[in-house]
């Protein structure tokens, strides 16, 4: 198979996803790797139906990627996730919006541009957690424990931010990464409890977070994906969703993603249809040309990414694992 990874440029060199390119590379597969925002792309000759079975994407919030691999969904291309449940979750006003309306447990969420505005949520629900809308990784995420302290989290250029009545915790979180249909779960370190005696390590799934993190993936599409949880004392809290992590602690994880990835392209994509539907698939219109060269070719199998590109890897086509 032929595929593409879009791989930001805080990710270059890190193991995932890298190592799973080099995994499908020794499986036979092609696999090239393009860095959206290091290089000069020539969008009209990559982005076309015809030059890969499937476009991935490791991507920062807010990164170029992300637009790239919408690009790809709106001529028709295989992406892994789906482009549209990428941004939905990518925007978590948006993700807590869509949670919530489906029946996860998700915390109430405010919205506003500033930190000071959340002043105006009430008391009660304080301390709040406060983090920025387009958020990744623990980003910039605070605990405020009154109102009267909002104005020390104030970081001038976050945009929009979210705020979230904080849940009591032993200090750790659960981090259940799924893999097309398989559920794996780890424990870690709080952010917001730096200093909790907490060893990241795996642990069994409950059956009640199984449950949720499988819903997840129904509601907004996805098929590679974790969510944090937080343990509380009325149960488990969704507290983020992210598409594409880490994967660690999850055995084998290299082999795993990469079997699921090609599994993916071959099927065309997700087959989901919750509240975020794949995009549609357009397909290619046959070239008529009367004789004279066409203005505008109609896409089909071509060279492939240009200079710009990193080429990993050109093998025998059909090669499977």
């Amino acid at each position: 198979m032929k595929l593409c990874f879009l791989v930001e440029e805080l990710y270059r060199h890190d193991g995932m996803p890298l190592d799973v390119v080099r995994q499908l590379t020794s499986w036979g597969h092609r696999v090239d790797v393009v860095r959206p925002g290091g290089s000069l792309l020539r969008i009209s000759e990559e982005v076309r139906a015809g030059t890969h079975d499937a476009w991935v994407l490791k991507t920062v919030s807010g990164g170029p990627g992300l637009t790239l691999l919408e690009a790809a969904a709106a001529v028709g291309l295989t992406t892994v996730n789906d482009a549209r449940s990428i941004r939905a979750v990518r925007d978590k006003v948006l993700t807590s919006v869509i949670a919530r309306q489906h029946g996860l447990p998700v915390p109430v969420t405010y919205s506003a541009p500033r930190a000071a505005l959340f002043a105006d949520v009430p008391e009660e629900l304080f301390p709040l957690v406060v983090k920025p809308a387009d958020g990744s990784s623990g980003r910039g995420v605070r605990f405020v424990s009154d109102p009267g302290r909002l104005a020390e989290t104030e970081q001038a250029g976050e945009g929009q931010l979210i705020a979230q009545p904080y849940v009591s915790n032993a200090g750790s979180d659960l981090k259940v990464y799924c893999l097309a249909g398989e559920f794996h779960a780890t424990v870690r370190r709080s952010p917001l409890h730096p200093d909790a005696p907490v060893d990241e390590r795996a642990v069994p799934l409950p059956a009640e977070v199984a449950e949720a993190a499988a819903k997840v993936g129904a509601v907004f599409g996805l098929d590679l994906y974790g969510i944090d949880v937080v343990l509380g004392p009325d149960g488990p809290v969704i507290v983020d969703i992210n598409d594409f992590p880490s994967f660690r602690r999850v055995p084998d994880a290299v082999s795993r993603l990469a079997g699921a990835v090609l599994e993916l392209a071959r099927a065309g994509g997700s087959d989901r249809r919750g509240a975020i539907a794949p995009a549609p698939r357009i397909p290619v219109q046959p070239e008529i040309s009367h004789g004279r060269p066409h203005p505008y070719p109609a896409a089909g199998p071509g060279p492939g990414p240009g200079p710009e590109a990193d080429m990993v890897a050109a093998v025998p086509e059909g090669a499977r694992i």
